[in-house]
């Protein structure tokens, strides 16, 4: 068979690609696995007492919230990286912005707090164990992440492990703070961005590995 032949014959039964499909094969993904996260917070640590009313306050929202939008823009830049030669544009200010917040909100902090006071607000109670934590919550969506990047077509597989990672590392603090009795600033802008850290540093190292097609 010719080779224009062979081509005509591949071509001829091709479909587009349904719009959005990437962002759609996530969601399932997220849907399956967050579901496991909540359940290992709920096992492991459950929820924190008073919770529903802490969320009428700005700290305990707000942790909740910032790594909420790193995991919706770790989203984004999943489903936009899984796609050849799509870049994830503004998805990585989306992630970049909140750390930004949380670390503003961690100096200003540490800055006018009495001396006697920092140690507290920067180690809290559970600071060996937060960044572990976030990391276990965030390996279901992390491993949801990669499975649906190995079913679409990474051209970046560094930065699509990393982006997979800041995906699951948002996903995981906002169900750890669930549980979490830590409100510090200072706290919030080391421990949880490290726990967050772990699994997109995770992601770009195995990235090349496993998305390799």
């Amino acid at each position: 068979m010719k080779t224009d032949d062979l081509i005509a014959l591949l071509a001829a039964d091709a479909q587009p690609v349904p719009r959005h499909a990437a962002a759609h094969r996530l969601a399932w993904g997220l849907a399956a696995a967050l579901p496991f996260s909540v359940l290992l917070m709920l096992v492991g640590y459950g929820l924190r007492p008073g919770l529903l009313a802490s969320l009428a306050l700005p700290m305990p929202l707000l942790k909740v919230l910032l790594p909420a939008a790193i995991a919706t823009a770790g989203f984004v830049a999943v489903a936009r990286l899984g796609r050849p030669g799509v870049a994830a544009r503004g998805a990585w200010w989306g992630m970049v912005l909140p750390v930004a917040v949380i670390w503003a909100m961690g100096i200003v902090s540490w800055t006018t707090a009495a001396p006697e006071a920092r140690p507290e607000l920067l180690w809290g109670q559970t600071w060996r164990t937060c960044a572990f934590s976030i990391s276990a919550m965030a390996l279901p969506v992390f491993v949801a992440a990669i499975v649906v990047l190995r079913s679409l077509a990474p051209t970046r597989p560094v930065l699509a492990g990393a982006a997979a990672g800041a995906f699951a590392g948002g996903a995981g603090a906002a169900v750890y703070a669930l549980h979490c009795p830590e409100f510090g600033p200072p706290f919030l802008a080391v421990w949880y961005v490290l726990g967050m850290a772990i699994p997109v540093a995770a992601g770009a190292l195995l990235g090349p590995k496993l998305l390799r097609w």
